[in-house]
């Protein structure tokens, strides 16, 4: 169960680094603050896929403007009950910045691919442990978060994360 816990606590933390990533990829890079991703997101599960489930209970995530990148924090209730609080601050500009709160990774470094897209890779002790590719939809109502990689035990990890706008 604690692998599960673990798996989806990470796969959420990578969803919410890809949800701040795109929206700071739609954002001109004079353009304000406000953009896509920016705000609040609540995890909606029954369009949600985890692999390995199950999903939690609940889980919400918030990008802030933070300079010229985003602080992401996420809280929720893990499927075995027990609190999930993670997060981070950081540019897209690919370097590692510490992630609090994850049993899976220590670091993320995030990147902008496109206008609605960005990616996180997580790593723990340098090593890469998940990848995170975060898209925005169109109207900006949701966000899909795909993740790939190992989970804190070494179990192979391949969600897709489907997140609405609180």
């Amino acid at each position: 169960m604690r692998n599960v816990l673990r798996s989806v606590t990470v796969a959420l933390a990578a969803a919410a680094f890809a949800m701040a990533v795109t929206g700071a990829s739609a954002q001109k890079k004079d353009a304000p603050a406000a953009d896509a991703g920016m705000g609040s997101w609540k995890l909606n599960a029954d369009k949600s896929k985890f692999s390995p489930g199950p999903p939690p209970k609940n889980f919400t995530t918030r990008f802030e403007p933070a300079g010229g990148g985003v602080k992401v924090t996420m809280q929720g209730v893990a499927p075995d009950g027990k609190p999930i609080n993670s997060g981070y601050t950081a540019s897209y500009d690919g370097k590692d910045v510490p992630l609090t709160g994850s049993a899976v990774a220590d670091s993320t470094a995030l990147r902008r691919i496109d206008a609605n897209t960005t990616e996180r890779t997580d790593k723990k002790g340098g090593k890469v442990m998940q990848t995170l590719v975060r898209t925005v939809s169109k109207d900006g109502k949701t966000m899909t978060v795909t993740v790939k990689g190992v989970g804190a035990k070494g179990e192979k990890v391949n969600h897709v994360v489907v997140f609405d706008r609180l």
